[in-house]
């Protein structure tokens, strides 16, 4: 595709002062959170997960947001996987929520830990019995043969477990993220967006604004 230079749009229907944003970042953060839930945004938990390998190669994917609040930002995975690998060696991560209909995105940054175990016991019990099997029958990140290969292994999986008899597969849980940094962008005219960004300084946050 030849002509991308020719894709561009204006960003007009916000604005971010300091003169009307929380002193605390998670404050703002639920701000936009909940202006997200209350749009069209069809899955507003969407973030974006970038680790670094200890080869210093990044790698990023998509994963759904669960639970946030002054511990941190939650998700659940494969202990296994690439990313529980990546951070396995290194737990610095970025995390990015991208919102078009409100023309906004978030970016924070931080240190991932594994939740407790009881909190992942939680969750996995909360979720549909099927994605119960799922996170039993998916190796993730694994070479499989083919699609076959894991929807027969699924399928034997259904067939032999009941709600009452699926445990939590040790090497699935969750990560916990602890933000050292957010930054909060709203788009404007002529590519003048705005840019505030929080830095944890000694316990305290500090609030700045940045060039677009």
């Amino acid at each position: 595709m030849d002509n991308l230079d020719k894709l561009r749009r204006e960003y007009r229907k916000s604005e971010l002062s300091e003169k009307n944003i929380a002193a605390d970042p998670l404050q703002q953060f639920d701000v936009w959170f909940q202006a997200a839930l209350a749009s069209e945004i069809q899955i507003a938990n969407a973030m974006t997960v970038c680790t670094v390998a200890a080869d210093g190669k990044p790698s990023a994917r998509i994963v759904l947001l669960k639970t946030y609040d002054e511990q941190g930002f939650t998700f659940y995975t494969n202990y296994h996987s690439h990313k529980g690998h990546e951070l396995a060696t290194n737990p610095n991560v970025a995390l990015v929520f991208w919102w078009e209909a409100l023309e906004r995105q978030i970016r924070i940054e931080g240190q991932a830990h594994k939740t407790t175990a009881e909190a992942s016991e939680h969750y996995f019990h909360s979720r549909p019995f099927t994605s119960q099997v799922a996170s039993i029958a998916s190796k993730q990140s694994e070479v499989v043969a083919d699609r076959e290969t894991l929807e027969q292994h699924y399928n034997q999986l259904l067939k032999q477990l009941t709600d009452n008899t699926v445990t939590r597969p040790q090497h699935w849980g969750g990560y916990i993220v602890k933000p050292q940094m957010y930054e909060f962008w709203q788009g404007r005219e002529a590519r003048l967006s705005d840019r505030i960004r929080y830095r944890l300084v000694d316990g305290q946050w500090i609030i700045e604004r940045l060039s677009p």
